[in-house]
């Protein structure tokens, strides 16, 4: 991986989801009243969430789980509920301010660790899963395989991770997109063939022991994602 590029990015997306962005981050992953096309993006986020949590186990009792890149928290509750020992982390101290204050009144207030800062931080720890929802479509395709190979190596069953697809229909959301006020974007989103993206993976030496399991792709409007898992054979 490219420290520079990587550090580069980081510096962009904290920047963006700290100042820029919060405000409308919280908005979109809360209940509030959305327009049209904020509203697809929160149906496509609330899917592609429902679909990793499918993908983890009902029980998660004793195992600990890191949700890299866990914005507002919604994910890390779930697991949470379900008995995991979570560690969530941002970039964005603010988002996860917020997270913090969403914490249901009947969930122990311990259950989820917050923490604002760099999901490749060696000091969080070992992990039985780690979950990466929409945190890595902001990298180039090589520096995101790099990233799982950091994330894997502290991981002892499973790694969910969600990548944008490079299809024809996102590249014509992206045009539009670049239409709105700079305030309202975000940094650019890197897309990847499917193929590629699993070829690069396997390609990874740090990553031999490891193999692809399910995957699923999510459209709902302006949201497009595609979800992989990573398994330990």
């Amino acid at each position: 991986m490219s420290v520079a590029t990587y550090l580069e990015r980081r510096g962009e997306l904290q920047t963006y989801f700290d100042r820029t962005a919060v405000d409308a981050w919280a908005r979109l992953t809360s209940d509030a009243p959305l327009g049209r096309i904020r509203a697809t993006v929160r149906a496509g986020r609330d899917e592609m969430r429902n679909t990793l949590l499918t993908w983890l186990p009902a029980n998660m009792s004793g195992a600990r789980l890191l949700d890299a890149g866990c914005g507002t928290g919604a994910l890390s509750i779930e697991a949470a509920r379900r008995g995991a020992r979570v560690v969530a982390i941002d970039l964005s101290p603010t988002l996860v301010s917020v997270a913090r204050e969403r914490i249901p009144g009947d969930l122990d207030s311990t259950a989820v660790e917050f923490r604002s800062g760099d999901m490749l931080d060696p000091k969080l720890g070992k992990f039985d899963f780690v979950v990466a929802m929409d945190s890595l479509i902001h990298y180039r395709p090589a520096d995101t395989c790099r990233i799982v190979a950091g994330l894997a190596a502290r991981t002892g069953e499973a790694l969910l991770m969600t990548f944008a697809p490079k299809t024809p229909a996102l590249a014509v959301m992206h045009a539009v997109g670049r239409l709105f006020p700079r305030r309202d974007r975000a940094p650019a989103i890197e897309p990847v063939a499917e193929q590629k993206l699993r070829q690069l993976l396997m390609s990874e030496e740090s990553l031999e022991g490891w193999q692809l399991g399910r995957s699923r792709r999510v459209a709902s409007g302006f949201y497009k994602s595609h979800a992989l898992e990573v398994i330990l054979r």
